[in-house]
């Protein structure tokens, strides 16, 4: 059976199984699509929950960009998996015990006030539609290339499955749903990773493997990139770029602003009791780091094999994969000094990414209208495919590039739809149901949190369409204005009971506000500043963490000269720290 009949069928079974499950997992009521009647096992809230925060960053960008960067693409591996230790340890139980259905609705009963909570709101749209943009683009990526259409296209039919089990289901169908594409993205990851590990090093386990020697070479596989690059003349894989600032500033707002994200967090209000939210967390982290450990060494294995497969090559002669990508339009070759022959090294081709042509060049390349540039390179490759190419580059068999397919699908698909309910139900219940019309009944609410959810899916395929950087880069700003806005306004409404309404919504207000406006200047008002531009050198992935430093300063100077929050408020606080005695969520 041929490549490209396997992939149909892997992605096609799979489909049909997620939305086999929305079907019988469909939500009958508001707590049912909401947090899953808070009846969902510890072990299947663990796999959602690592399938939920696994997004399409985690599976098909994050090794990408590592393996482009090497050693500055370490900040996304340590703040992505400490945060999430942050979140599980000091955050979760605390939120699981307070017992309420969202985010905003913590905020908004913690300190008392639904402007509070609007602003709260506010902020889960800001930053859900952001992470969201990520997704709907590695959704097109992945559909563009194995699926035989354009990227856009792509993103069309992304909707349309996540449009079925988000809406129909709820957190319900999505929970159970995503237990299944934690299997399939598990899978999808680890089978290539050992394929190629045993290839490149003879050793089956990818993360030992990773520190192996390459077969042959008497070298070990960081020494190998190392002296791969230079001949090309790039910079050593293990060398930073980065200034230690940065690299500080970026790894911080990546993890608290994992501790911030709405969607994650709510993942831990479906369980049933705070002992349950506990053990769920433990067990998300055990299947999160599979991935995460993982993840190095699928990146240095891309590297190699791009570095030795491509470079000095004549385009007529070069592997199938090539061309496979390259008709996705996500390789690009411009042949500078017309000898037919792949030149790789730094620096970029042309200005910005490709815009292909109609038309072919002499070798059969597709013709690009971009401007070239003074750099020696002429061949594009687009970060996010590196996860996805590696079994065709590695030359392993169809199958196998078939279940990488899924994977990634399965990876983008499941965020998601967790970002799109957290939307959904911010606007039908935290605003509709606790602002705008506290009358309406269940069976509305439910109608309009479907509602919400659907609008929400085509605004997230615009973004998808209309990408403002690379996944791991866009899921990046998600995570800043997560750091910068929702974090502190939890801690201090956890562990602090002199925190009012006023120093809340100020320090929102602030962190959120400076975070958005630092990211929009610099990469899309001035997007060719340099290092010497920024702000103390911090580059727009790392301002979440000056934005967070500016929402407790603004909270903790508002809240000083205002008035202290009622008695009732701090005997809730000192209730929620208590470890044990928590009785029945709060039913709505």
């Amino acid at each position: 059976m041929d490549t490209q009949t396997l992939i149909y069928l892997f992605v096609g079974a799979t489909f049909a199984l997620y939305i086999a499950i929305a079907i019988w997992s469909r939500a009958g009521s508001t707590s049912e699509y909401y947090v899953a009647s808070k009846g969902v096992h510890p072990i299947a809230n663990g796999m959602a929950t690592g399938a939920d925060w696994m997004s399409a960053a985690s599976f098909i960008s994050m090794a990408g960009i590592i393996s482009f960067t090497g050693f500055d693409g370490s900040v996304y591996l340590m703040g992505w998996t400490g945060g999430y230790v942050l979140l599980a340890m000091c955050l979760a139980p605390y939120l699981r015990k307070f017992g309420k259905f969202t985010v905003p609705e913590f905020v908004g009963e913690r300190y008392y006030s639904q402007t509070a909570r609007v602003v709260a709101v506010i902020c889960v749209i800001f930053i859900s539609f952001t992470y969201v943009a990520g997704q709907m683009r590695g959704v097109g990526i992945v559909f563009s290339r194995y699926l035989e259409v354009d990227i856009n296209t792509g993103v069309v039919i992304g909707m349309a499955i996540v449009f079925f089990y988000a809406v129909l289901g709820g957190m319900k169908g999505i929970t159970y749903t995503q237990v299944a594409q934690y299997c399939v993205m598990i899978f999808a990851y680890m089978v290539p990773a050992i394929y190629i590990s045993m290839l490149i090093t003879g050793n089956p386990i990818p993360q030992l493997g990773f520190g192996s020697e390459v077969t042959g070479t008497g070298q070990s596989v960081l020494e190998r990139l190392n002296g791969l690059g230079a001949e090309l003349g790039f910079g050593a894989y293990t060398d930073g770029s980065k200034s230690t600032i940065d690299v500080f500033f970026i790894t911080m707002a990546l993890m608290v602003g994992t501790a911030g994200l709405p969607h994650v967090i709510v993942r831990f209000f479906t369980t049933p009791t705070v002992r349950d939210a506990r053990k769920s967390a433990g067990y998300a982290l055990l299947f999160i780091a599979i991935l995460y450990t993982t993840a190095p060494a699928v990146a240095a294995f891309a590297r190699t094999n791009l570095l030795t497969s491509v470079p000095n090559v004549a385009y007529e002669q070069v592997p199938s994969w090539l061309k496979t990508w390259e008709n996705a339009g996500l390789i690009a070759w411009q042949d500078k000094n017309n000898d037919g022959v792949i030149q790789y090294g730094p620096g970029a081709p042309f200005v910005g990414a490709p815009k292909f042509t109609d038309e072919r060049g002499a070798n059969g390349e597709r013709l690009i209208s971009n401007e070239p540039t003074a750099a020696a390179t002429e061949l594009y490759v687009d970060r996010d495919i590196m996860v996805l190419a590696n079994p065709e580059i590695a030359d392993l068999p169809g199958w196998v590039v078939a279940l990488i397919a899924a994977g990634g699908l399965a990876a983008a698909l499941s965020t998601a739809a967790g970002l799109l309910l957290v939307i959904s139900t911010s606007v039908s219940h935290d605003l509709l149901k606790s602002n705008m019309a506290p009358n309406i009944t269940e069976k509305q609410e439910l109608l309009a949190a479907r509602v919400a959810a659907g609008v929400a899916i085509a605004i997230a395929g615009l973004f998808g369409i209309y990408p403002p950087a690379f996944v791991a880069q866009v899921v990046a700003f998600a995570f800043g204005l997560a750091a910068a806005s929702f974090f502190p306004v939890i801690v201090m409404g956890i562990f602090s009971k002199k925190m009012n309404k006023e120093g809340a919504i100020a320090g929102m207000i602030v962190g959120l506000t400076f975070t958005f406006s630092y990211i929009v200047y610099y990469k899309f008002i001035n997007p060719t500043a340099t290092a010497d531009d920024w702000w103390f050198g911090i580059s727009p992935e790392g301002i979440g963490t000056l934005g967070m430093i500016f929402n407790f300063v603004a909270a903790v100077l508002v809240a000083s000269v205002t008035k202290a929050p009622p008695e009732k408020i701090q005997h809730l606080i000192e209730d929620i720290r208590i470890p044990r005695g928590a009785g029945a969520a709060v039913d709505h």
